[in-house]
């Protein structure tokens, strides 16, 4: 089923928090100290359709600060939850990969945790049910909690019962009151998405069952600065995190991170596992101390640390602007694959319009027919790419790279190439 619950006339909306730009999200001490600054950019899921391509576009400020107290690395907030997620894009269940790395963790969490049918998994920002399917399919109870109806419908069509509704502290209470504690909590590439962490860190506390296990996957932060993953920085990702902001972060709210894996997916992230601070049957485990001392050894409790990523970005930029001129001056054609988030980051740091990039395609319906926000480079269907014959195929998901380049090897039959730019820009004959 798919249950919408409306607030209450002067209700608080459960994540919604007035907006301040000046101070950190998590310590509330005054930003200062600049990360990266992308300049100007419009919401990175705000698709445009033809009769929209002569109206006013909105641009917000894409400014990455750092907290000189805490060391959250995070973007001002410049625009309200609701109006990036109450209709959303972006559905899960087009990637392959994505869909088998769900699986795997299902199949991975059922086994280490014992989950049964006597036990409630319940993700946080659970899209089109793109997970919670394989939980049900093992006879394994759910809930969904996901704020885009639109996306939500889809996971009703797998039969994942969703609530379209924002996580914060009062929806969890709401839900515990009901008897609906999960004893796995999970959020995969949700917790960047929170401008008010507080309100959302203090709800799974209060959700999650005395002996539950929360997991969390976000990109981590130290990938994100060796490899110029730039691109993963949107106007929808509010925060940006190691392992030592999520266990201060994790701590302030009594729950304690037990254990950490890194993972390869969106060009490197973690997974933590939390637990209610007082619970003993879960000792902190050696790869949580082994990441937390490399985290140290890199800098990340030093501001000098986080000084020189602007630089890096910008080097990116200029060599990725630098083949792009020189493979036009050759005349070459060259059409996007995908349209993702990071890439209309990228498209409109560096300016590249339909005078570098003649359209994109992508295998989400959503999409087709619709432009990109900012650079206005049309979405076509990927049957395009056979229909043009481009020579370069510039993959913008570039951390889906390997799937990318096996599903569209046929373009190898006129002399095509891809390109990747992350974290420097390079072509795959």
């Amino acid at each position: 089923m798919i249950t919408h619950q409306q607030e209450k006339p002067n209700e608080k909306v459960a994540v919604a928090s007035p907006i301040e730009r000046s101070a950190c999200r998590f310590c509330g001490t005054p930003l200062r100290q600049s990360f990266v600054d992308l300049g100007m950019s419009p919401l990175c899921e705000s698709f445009l359709a033809a009769d929209q391509l002569n109206q006013d576009e909105v641009f917000y400020p894409l400014h990455v600060y750092v907290c000189e107290k805490c060391l959250l690395v995070q973007l001002q907030e410049y625009v309200s939850v609701e109006s990036i997620f109450t209709e959303y894009a972006y559905f899960s269940s087009f990637s392959d990969s994505w869909l088998a790395h769900a699986k795997k963790y299902t199949e991975l969490m059922i086994e280490r945790f014992g989950l049964n049918a006597r036990s409630h998994v319940v993700e946080l920002a659970s899209n089109d049910g793109y997970l919670l399917q394989y939980f049900v399919a093992r006879g394994v109870p759910v809930l969904g909690i996901e704020p885009a109806a639109n996306v939500a419908e889809a996971a009703v069509k797998r039969k994942v019962p969703t609530l379209v509704k924002f996580f914060g502290r009062e929806l969890a209470a709401e839900l515990a009151a009901q008897g609906k504690r999960a004893d796995l909590l999970l959020g995969n590439n949700v917790l960047a998405q929170v401008p008010d962490i507080n309100s959302f860190v203090a709800g799974m506390k209060i959700l999650l069952a005395e002996r539950g296990v929360i997991t969390l996957e976000f990109p981590h932060l130290l990938r994100l600065m060796q490899e110029n993953q730039f691109d993963t920085i949107y106007h929808e990702h509010f925060s940006y995190f190691s392992l030592i902001t999520s266990e201060e972060i994790f701590a302030a709210h009594g729950l304690r991170i037990f254990d950490v894996e890194e993972l390869s997916t969106h060009g490197g992230s973690l997974r933590i596992y939390g637990c209610h601070a007082e619970d003993a049957s879960k000792p902190t485990g050696a790869r949580v101390n082994e990441l937390r001392a490399r985290e140290e050894s890199t800098g990340f409790r030093h501001m000098e640390c986080y000084k020189y990523f602007a630089e890096q970005v910008r080097a990116t930029k200029r060599a990725l602007l630098a083949f792009l001129i020189e493979a036009k001056s050759k005349g070459k054609t060259i059409a996007g694959y995908g349209a993702p988030g990071k890439g209309n980051t990228l498209l409109n740091y560096c300016g590249i319009r339909t005078d570098f990039i003649d359209y994109t395609v992508d295998r989400n319906p959503y999409k087709h027919g619709r432009f990109l926000p900012g650079t206005h480079i049309p979405i076509f269907g990927p049957e395009r790419i056979k229909e043009t014959k481009p020579d370069y195929l510039f993959i913008l998901p570039w951390n889906l790279k390997d799937e990318i380049i096996q599903q569209n090897a046929y373009i190898r039959e006129w002399g095509g190439k891809f390109v990747v730019p992350i974290p420097t820009v390079k072509v795959y004959p």
